[in-house]
């Protein structure tokens, strides 16, 4: 029955989301297609990075957004079959082998409660703005600056004044969430100043006064320091309960957590805490080290773990012969040798959805995607199934040729994101198939299609 309650919900889901994606806030960036907390991050730079740029900030936070949503609000309001939606909601939790009634909230692991999340809030961006218009008028409401950033169910709304915020855009935020059964958190909910700075998804946001009075005040994206303390709490738990383990094993439990770490920051400015961690980090492998060998000498200890590799000395490594009998080493990652690229901001009419603009959107997809790590893995693998030839002409596919990650079934026509349904194409070929879609035959997976 479990399998079977998923496959309905991700069924739903495929005619679902195209729904609730054309009906979403400009700047919501969760629980949507190829939108991640990088984009959320470049539209704040982007809104409070100029000198005239909003100074108060409201940073909401709901309380218990997926336990408390209201099941009457969301079987009238979102566009699908009641009695399938109801049975959902009010399936139960099944909690240490008993049965616990869900009367509020979505069901936590489902596929398709994201999507539900999402079309909750959904209208607090555009419905502010509305209201915003018809209390103030059409001019008093640009000049109140008052823009909504949202990523799943946290939020950041910008406005000119601190009145502004509490008076007017706060009353009617606790009014609109209401109506769906959930509520603001009193304590995590505060309205603070750009000079002073707040935290979102991670990172903190502020603008720094210089002292010079000739040079304006610049907004800095870098770690919050509550990420940096949960991260390397973390690291520390990792290294204290090693002391069984061998160094390459150690070297693997941590690489992918400072590597994944160090890739969510990478956009931002966050060489200095990269710095400090690693700092940090070597002292705690270091003590690590000593407490495996507590009647060894440093200099001995110094010589069993760590290499001098390049120009760099004390650098945890650990050695291993290859297929070919070179020696060669399994070394920690270094935090601060992450290379700082800023991430591109997504164009606002974005919709990957729409058919009229599938080769403009495909193109930006692959060029947003080509910096990802995990996204190099899926090109890899689709050029390997290909043995590295174009889908359409048979041709070899190189740096200097340019590629195309195509669907071979249109994501709009329900196609899947599988890495079984993409083929690489040439530039040139990709827009023949677009312009000559039913006259051409791909070669896909081994088989014409």
């Amino acid at each position: 029955p479990t399998m079977l309650d998923r496959a309905m919900q991700a069924l739903y889901l495929q005619v679902l989301e195209p729904v609730i994606e054309s009906t979403s806030d400009p700047k919501s960036y969760g629980f949507r297609p190829d939108r991640s907390t990088a984009d959320a991050m470049v539209e704040l730079f982007h809104l409070l990075s100029p000198q005239t740029a909003p100074v108060w900030i409201l940073e909401g936070d709901i309380k218990g957004f997926f336990d408390n949503i209201n099941h009457e609000w969301l079987c009238r309001n979102v566009p699908m079959d009641r009695m399938v939606l109801r049975k959902w909601l009010k399936a139960g939790v099944i909690d240490r082998r008993q049965l616990m009634a869900t009367e509020v909230g979505t069901p936590q692991g489902g596929i398709i409660s994201p999507c539900l999340a999402n079309a909750t809030l959904n209208g607090l961006e555009i419905q502010l703005k509305r209201h915003l218009v018809k209390k103030l008028g059409v001019r008093n409401a640009k000049k109140s600056k008052v823009q909504c950033v949202r990523y799943a169910d946290d939020f950041v709304v910008t406005a000119a004044s601190k009145e502004l915020l509490e008076d007017v855009v706060k009353p009617w935020v606790e009014q609109f969430l209401s109506a769906r059964g959930v509520a603001l958190s009193r304590e995590k909910t505060q309205i603070t100043h750009i000079h002073q700075g707040f935290d979102f998804l991670g990172w903190n946001f502020r603008k720094y006064v210089p002292k010079s009075p000739y040079r304006n005040a610049k907004l800095l994206i870098k770690p919050s320091k509550k990420n940096v303390s949960a991260f390397y709490r973390k690291v520390r738990e990792i290294i204290k309960g090693s002391g069984a383990l061998t160094q390459d094993a150690l070297i693997g439990q941590l690489n992918p957590v400072l590597k994944g770490w160090a890739q969510y920051h990478s956009p931002v400015v966050a060489k200095e805490a990269f710095s400090k961690l690693d700092n940090l980090i070597f002292w705690r492998i270091w003590r690590w080290a000593k407490r495996r060998h507590p009647r060894k000498s440093a200099d001995w200890i110094r010589n069993k773990y760590f290499r001098s590799i390049g120009r760099q000395n004390w650098v945890f490594a650990y050695p291993y012969k290859n297929g070919k009998g070179e020696r060669q080493y399994r070394r920690l990652y270094g935090l601060a040798e992450t290379a700082i690229v800023r991430h591109k901001r997504l164009p606002g009419e974005y919709q990957p959805y729409d058919a009229t603009q599938e080769l403009k959107w495909e193109a930006l997809r692959v060029q947003r995607m080509q910096h990802k790590l995990r996204y190099r893995g899926q090109v890899l693998s689709i050029f390997r199934r290909k043995m590295g030839l174009c889908a359409l002409c048979g041709h070899a596919i190189s740096r200097e040729t340019g590629w195309h990650d195509h669907h071979v079934i249109r994501r709009v026509d329900g196609g899947p994101d599988t890495l079984r349904s993409r083929v690489l194409l040439h530039p040139n070929c990709h827009a023949l198939v677009h312009s000559q879609r039913e006259k051409v035959t791909l070669r896909y997976g081994g088989q014409r299609c």
